[in-house]
């Protein structure tokens, strides 16, 4: 007789989770909203201009006009993957960014964010840490099995960033993509299910108000936080 095999875990009445249709996420330090150009597309022009490099990474832009950068808006507003968010920093009274959850599979539980775009304001603040806090959070709530980050491999700064936030690293495909005539490697990270208590423990702990002094600087980095989570660091960092 054959030997029974064991391929993993066996998920028992697993139910698909919901898609982020309109979803928006309200936190302490930032709130996440469906992206429209009427409402956003000027204001988030004005918090790029003058910033071309936070474009380098990205499929598209920079963007040279408001017009320009408000028919972009409108051409991904409402789409159902990539579901674009503007992102609003409380402390700052201001929109500073975007992101987006995409290749969102809800029959396979995994869900990604990118498209990730913070203007130098929002850049090292507590609002976007707790953007990425949120969509995390709202995923794994959702009932997602896994969250994923992907970026440039030779975009150090977000792969330092996947690493601080707890993503596990998984690798770089190799000529993965053609991005503005360039090729790309791609390094993946993700998060599962599975780590999310500890890691959400981890966030909130960084969040909490109290683990910032009078000048606003840390008591304890969420890269210590995280790290006794994550299952494998990055190497070339």
């Amino acid at each position: 007789m054959g030997q029974t095999k064991d391929f993993g875990d066996t998920i028992v009445n697993w139910t698909p989770p919901s898609r982020p249709d309109g979803v928006v996420l309200d936190g302490q330090y930032c709130r996440l909203e469906p992206l429209q150009a009427q409402t956003h597309a000027a204001l988030l022009f004005r918090a790029y201009e003058g910033h071309d490099a936070v474009w380098d990474y990205l499929g598209y832009g920079p963007f040279h006009s408001a017009a320009q950068y408000h028919r972009w808006v409108r051409e991904v507003e409402g789409q159902s993957d990539p579901v674009f968010f503007a992102i609003y920093d409380k402390d700052r009274r201001a929109f500073g960014g975007v992101a987006s959850l995409l290749r969102i599979k809800p029959e396979a539980g995994v869900i990604e964010v990118g498209h990730i775009n913070l203007s130098p304001s929002l850049q090292r603040s507590r609002a976007a840490t707790e953007a990425m806090f949120l969509f995390q959070d709202w995923a794994f709530r959702a009932g997602y099995r896994r969250f994923e980050w992907k970026c440039d491999s030779l975009n150090y700064p977000s792969r330092r960033s996947a690493q601080r936030l707890g993503f596990s690293y998984e690798g770089v495909f190799r000529q993965h993509l053609i991005v503005k005539g360039r090729n790309r490697d791609t390094a993946w990270f993700a998060t599962i299910d599975k780590e999310w208590d500890a890691m959400r423990a981890a966030y909130e702990a960084w969040l909490n108000p109290t683990n910032f002094d009078d000048t606003d600087k840390q008591r304890e980095s969420l890269s210590d936080l995280t790290r006794l989570v994550r299952a494998q660091d990055d190497p070339s960092l």
